[in-house]
C-alpha cells in the first residue's frame, strides 16, 4: 500500500466522523459530467470508455447516498440536446445507458425514468419503461434516470399533462386559470411525490446547471467539483456533504 492510501483512507474517516444526520439532503440530483474529458487524459482513445466508467460509477454513488440515508438520487445521463449527436457518437452511449439502466433494475434499484422517451429510440425507451415497471414501490432509495432530459422540456410537459387531466373533467380554460397554483403544476413533473432536490452536484468543473432540474431546484444548493464524474470519490462526495451542511439554507430568501 503507498503512502497516499492510508493517508486517503484517515481523511475520509475524520470527514465521515464530522457529517452528522442534519448533513444528510434527502433528495441529491447529479450532473454526470467530464466522461470524455476523463478518457482523453486517460490515454483511453475510445471515449465510449469514459462514458462506461462513469457508468460504473453510479453504482458506487449509489452506495455511498444509501448508507448516508439519501431517499432520492436523480442522474442525469443524457440531455434532449445530446440526442442530436451524430449516429455513430449516440449509438455506443444509449447501449452504455440500456445496460446501465438493466443493471439498477437487476440489482434492485428503485428505477424511476425521467425524460421525453417517446424522443429515445424504441430499444431504449423500452429498458427505461420496463425498469420503471419492474422496480415500481420497492423500498430504500430512488434512482431517477433522467434519459432525454431537459428542464423546459420537462415543465412543458407538465403543463400538457395538466391540461389534458383537466379537459378530460370538462374544466374550461377559464376555470382553470382561477384555481392553478404552483402546486398544479408539480404533481405533473417527472419528480412528482418526491421532495424537491436539496443538493446539486456537478462534475467537471463546469458551473452551471444547463437546464437539469429547473423547477424543482429553486431552492436546491449547488456544488461544483472539479474532477471528472469518472474519476469521482467517496471522499468528494462527503465533502459535497460537509458543504451542504455548513450552508445556512434561506429557501429563497
Amino acid at each position: 500500500m503507498g503512502l497516499r492510501d492510508p493517508l486517503y483512507w484517515l481523511y475520509e474517516r475524520r470527514l465521515e466522523r464530522k457529517l452528522g444526520d442534519a448533513d444528510t439532503p434527502r433528495h441529491v440530483g447529479v450532473i454526470l459530467d467530464g466522461n470524455r474529458r476523463w478518457a482523453r487524459i486517460s490515454g483511453l482513445g475510445d471515449v465510449n470508455r469514459g462514458h462506461q466508467a462513469g457508468a460504473d460509477k453510479i453504482f458506487e454513488l449509489l452506495g455511498w447516498c444509501s448508507e448516508r440515508g439519501v431517499q432520492v438520487v436523480t442522474l442525469w445521463l443524457l440531455s434532449t440536446d445530446n440526442l442530436g449527436r451524430p449516429r455513430e457518437e449516440l449509438e455506443p452511449l444509449l447501449r452504455i445507458i440500456e445496460n446501465t439502466v438493466i443493471r439498477l433494475r437487476d440489482e434492485g434499484w428503485n428505477v424511476n425514468p425521467m425524460g421525453a422517451l417517446d424522443l429515445l429510440p424504441d430499444s431504449t425507451a423500452r429498458v427505461m419503461k420496463e425498469a420503471g415497471a419492474a422496480t415500481s414501490g420497492k423500498p430504500g432509495l430512488i434512482v431517477n434516470v433522467a434519459v432525454g432530459y431537459g428542464g423546459r422540456r420537462e415543465i412543458a410537459d407538465a403543463v400538457r399533462s395538466l391540461l389534458a387531466e383537466e379537459a378530460a373533467k370538462g374544466t374550461t380554460i377559464e376555470e382553470l386559470a382561477e384555481r392553478l397554483d404552483l402546486e398544479h403544476i408539480g404533481e405533473h413533473l417527472y419528480t412528482r411525490g418526491q421532495p424537491d432536490p436539496d443538493l446539486l452536484i456537478r462534475t467537471s468543473g463546469e458551473q452551471r446547471l444547463s437546464g437539469f432540474l429547473l423547477w424543482q431546484s429553486a431552492h436546491s444548493e449547488f456544488y461544483f467539483c472539479e474532477v471528472f464524474w469518472p474519476a469521482f470519490r467517496r471522499v468528494d462526495f462527503l465533502r459535497a456533504l460537509r458543504a451542504f451542511g455548513a450552508r445556512n439554507r434561506r429557501f429563497g430568501s
